[in-house]
């Protein structure tokens, strides 16, 4: 299951994606825009959606595209600017349109994330400001379109916006999960601490080019809660947890190395892969997010991963 970074695209192929995505769920007349000021709509469709909203019901009419895109990892629906666009371009646009007799439906497609009880809030209020049904496809939707619409991740390109190399992110999530419940309750042994001696840390900083800045500031500040991972994968109970926790920084380990001369400086090789982890994993691992960096971090100082001599 791949989990495509959108705020990595910009904001011609996003739009020229939605449209591509539109080719199958509405049908392959689809319309896109040229590029300019597009008055609130990026493509339009005219006559009856193939499965929009449903097969048994589908909307029969003029059917306006909108694409709203960010570049900011996590943005939220909820969040501020998502809610000015809204109300300074996205509701604008779609009076002026209905009052030029030029919309029957309305799609907006963003790559924002949206929790499932904010999506109908959002539909029920550009309807009742515009009385124009509408339909909101954030991130979480795209994302569920371009796992069924293989032609779509092919042609938009999408595998650039991936890792350069592919890894196993289950055994990540087990363990995060397995060491939250012990930070949580408390039962580590918090005295106890590790000395990363081989090759020691400066050592090994400048063997893989981690910035200095990166260091001070992420990883020496994040030491104590290193520590409690070296305490609870010595801990004989959760010999079953370290043994995954071993399969997946041997496999991390393999893959950087094969694929190194992809990063520069190594905290964009921890930066990317946790990237990867907390979008894929969004739902599970909320709250826990941290800890995915921190384990990253961990195997790092306990030179599981990265450059050793």
């Amino acid at each position: 299951m791949s989990y495509y970074p959108l705020y990595n695209m910009n904001c011609d192929d996003f739009e020229a994606m939605v449209i591509m995505i539109c080719n199958h769920i509405l049908g392959p007349s689809t319309i896109p825009f040229a590029k300019g000021k597009d008055g609130g709509k990026d493509g339009k469709f005219i006559g009856k959606a193939n499965c929009i909203p449903s097969e048994a019901k589908p909307w029969d009419g003029k059917i306006i595209i909108q694409a709203k895109h960010t570049e900011r990892l996590n943005a939220s629906c909820s969040d501020y600017d998502f809610n000015k666009r809204l109300n300074n371009e996205v509701i604008p646009a779609i009076k002026k349109l209905k009052e030029e007799n030029n919309i029957d439906y309305y799609l907006l497609f963003t790559n924002y994330k949206l929790t499932g009880i904010k999506d109908t809030d959002i539909e029920k209020r550009i309807k009742s400001e515009t009385n124009i049904p509408t339909l909101l496809f954030a991130d979480e939707k795209i994302q569920d379109f371009l796992k069924t619409y293989h032609d779509v991740v092919k042609k938009a390109e999408l595998n650039r916006l991936l890792l350069p190399f592919v890894f196993d992110d289950t055994d990540i999530e087990t363990v995060v999960s397995s060491l939250s419940k012990y930070v949580r309750n408390d039962i580590l042994d918090l005295n106890k601490e590790i000395s990363f001696e081989y090759p020691g840390l400066e050592k090994k900083n400048e063997l893989n080019k981690m910035g200095q800045q990166y260091f001070e500031n992420v990883i020496c500040t994040s030491m104590n809660d290193i520590n409690k991972i070296s305490s609870f994968l010595s801990d004989p109970l959760n010999e079953i947890v370290a043994d995954i926790y071993d399969d997946a920084a041997n496999e991390l380990n393999a893959k950087i190395t094969l694929n190194r001369n992809q990063f520069y400086e190594f905290e964009q090789v921890i930066e990317t892969i946790y990237d990867r982890v907390v979008n894929t994993y969004a739902s599970v691992l909320h709250g826990k997010k941290r800890l995915v960096r921190i384990l990253l971090l961990y195997m790092y100082c306990n030179c599981d991963i990265g450059k050793k001599q």
